[in-house]
């Protein structure tokens, strides 16, 4: 992977580059030298609220822009942070915004919820439903949109997909100019398409993922987003360590309890319990393992998260 490829079409929601910036007190208490770790700073997109889905919204809105789009219509867990930014981005862009939404409404919306009420988005309860449930009843939503006269978008889990891990692959190109002797750059994989978009710009060597719980089979997923992005059939090897989930995606571990608390108090920087807690975690124990080590350049992505630590079940727990 070379990282070179023919990007579609594009609509701007935020300011690129992003910042990569030092963290010497968190690499110290990782065990790495000062100068080994810096931070990918893809939380200060600023787009409602920030985070690493505004790179993929800008491929899956222009798309949905060409294709004519009044609504876009997307599905998620309740605090899903690709829900929030999807209702960002079509407040940005002059869109009716529909989210599918696992579990039922809550007693008090909090996180995520809170703002996606407050970009004007309408939000559709799927109930308990496991994701292939969940699909379904997007699908018949767009439908309906669509049988009633109103040109639907379907935006896919996550905001997942081979045109969305564009927006990786330009984080991956920036990180090329940005660090050009980089070793390792460490990521929460969820759908899959931010560890693919690094990996087609930066080489699999170089990719680090930490899994979430997110889908059932992360290698899988991410190999066949890279092989899309490559235009290849041949199965790509991916570096995903999955002993960070837990007892489950929504879950609060004791080493992500941990993992936030180190960032917090050696660089004043706020992660998110699901997903780059993990991967901050997953960090520290493949330092501990040897699979990183000090002297090597290591980029944590930041990929964004804050409203969803203010919606979670276990976030008292943290203070």
């Amino acid at each position: 992977m070379d990282g070179q490829t023919t990007a579609p079409a594009r609509v701007k929601l935020s300011t690129w580059p992003t910042p990569l910036e030092p963290a010497p007190r968190l690499a110290t208490a990782l065990g790495l030298r000062p100068d080994d770790l810096w931070i990918k700073r893809d939380d200060l997109t600023g787009l409602g609220g920030g985070g690493n889905k505004v790179r993929k919204l800008e491929y899956t809105c222009a798309a949905a822009l060409t294709n004519g789009a009044r609504t876009l219509v997307t599905i998620g867990a309740a605090q899903s942070n690709h829900a929030r930014l999807t209702a960002a981005a079509g407040a940005r862009l002059g869109l009716d915004v529909v989210l599918v939404l696992a579990g039922k409404h809550p007693a008090a919306a909090t996180g995520n919820i809170l703002l996606n009420g407050l970009f004007g988005a309408r939000i559709e309860w799927a109930g308990d439903v496991d994701e292939h449930e969940l699909e379904r009843i997007v699908r018949e939503s767009a439908l309906a949109l669509s049988e009633r006269g109103t040109r639907a978008e379907l935006i896919p889990f996550g905001g997942s997909s081979v045109l969305a891990a564009h927006g990786y692959v330009d984080c991956g190109n920036e990180l090329r100019d940005q660090a050009p002797d980089l070793a390792h750059v460490v990521v929460a994989v969820g759908s899959g398409a931010t560890m693919a978009g690094l990996i087609h710009a930066l080489g699999s060597e170089h990719v680090y993922g930490v899994d979430t719980g997110a889908v059932d089979d992360p290698a899988a997923r991410v190999s066949g987003f890279v092989q899309g992005l490559a235009g290849v059939e041949v199965p790509v090897p991916v570096r995903i360590r999955l002993d960070q989930v837990g007892d489950g995606y929504a879950s609060l571990t004791g080493p992500v309890r941990e993992a936030l608390g180190i960032a917090a108090r050696s660089e004043g920087v706020v992660l998110d319990p699901v997903y780059t807690g993990r991967a901050l975690a997953g960090l520290a124990q493949a330092v501990r393992e040897g699979t990183i080590r000090p002297g090597e350049r290591t980029v944590f992505l930041h990929s964004g998260g804050l409203p969803g630590l203010f919606g979670h079940p276990d976030a008292l727990r943290l203070s």
